[in-house]
């Protein structure tokens, strides 16, 4: 049985990734911060998958917590996970006026300590004969990034050099690489008129789907050959600069 860890994969980007994972024969640990029910379209991908699934609580902000998540779903599974989804972030608005100590170290914390913890914590756990898998999701704006959600944009920054130096470090008994979606998942700021003006405004035309992104998690999942990688799932939008913020672009259109 392959076990894949998802953190925060009961709803939106990371019940996709968890979909298609499902699709691919993954036994399925879904990580949450407090007790969640999957999303319909999750629960359905996995009813059709039969593959076995348990949900799981921790708050990434708890070291005591993180230590023991992988410990608790190799307890219930009765082998570790092979592939763990970095997906979990946390994601408030600041900048350089409004940046605080507290807001930099709450984002480090969950978005950078907690996957680098996890990752090395599943090397540990791993068969000495077996390779596991990381997968950390970032963010297109960490190849120009701008100066809105700063504490978050340099948490961002920060797991990725964690990437590769992880990889780095636990090869060759775990791979480690990143995709980095652009805008996948519109909140309701966004209007229809300045979403089609953002997908215009991308190289290719197209901003990406859910699916998009979980199809690169699933493809670097099974591909050994390959660590220290970031796949950008954006339509472009890291081959160019943003002024702003995407949710601040094309407010007028």
């Amino acid at each position: 049985m392959k076990i894949a860890l998802v953190t925060a994969g009961h709803h939106r980007l990371g019940a996709a990734i968890a979909a298609r994972l499902a699709q691919a024969g993954w036994a399925l640990a879904l990580h949450s911060r407090k007790p969640e029910t999957p999303d319909p379209d999750l629960v359905a991908a996995l009813d059709h998958a039969q593959v076995p699934w348990h949900s799981f609580t921790a708050d990434l902000n708890d070291a005591a917590a993180v230590s023991a998540l992988i410990p608790d779903i190799t307890a219930h599974f009765g082998a570790a996970p092979s592939l763990l989804v970095n997906n979990a972030s946390r994601f408030d608005w600041d900048d350089a006026d409004t940046l605080s100590h507290e807001a930099l170290l709450t984002h480090f914390s969950i978005n950078t300590a907690a996957p680098v913890l996890l990752a090395t914590a599943l090397a540990r756990a791993s068969a000495a004969d077996a390779q596991a898998c990381v997968v950390n999701i970032l963010d297109q704006r960490i190849r120009q990034p701008g100066g809105d959600q700063l504490s978050y944009t340099i948490s961002k920054l920060a797991l990725s050099g964690a990437t590769e130096a992880l990889a780095r470090a636990l090869a060759p008994k775990v791979r480690v690489n990143a995709v980095a979606p652009g805008l996948v998942i519109p909140t309701p700021d966004y209007t229809p008129q300045q979403m089609e003006a953002l997908r215009a405004a991308m190289p290719l035309g197209l901003l990406p789907d859910p699916a998009d992104v979980a199809d690169a998690v699933a493809w670097l999942a099974q591909a050994p050959a390959v660590t220290g990688q970031t796949l950008f799932v954006d339509g472009g939008a890291a081959l160019k600069s943003f002024e702003r913020d995407f949710l601040f672009l094309e407010r007028d259109a």
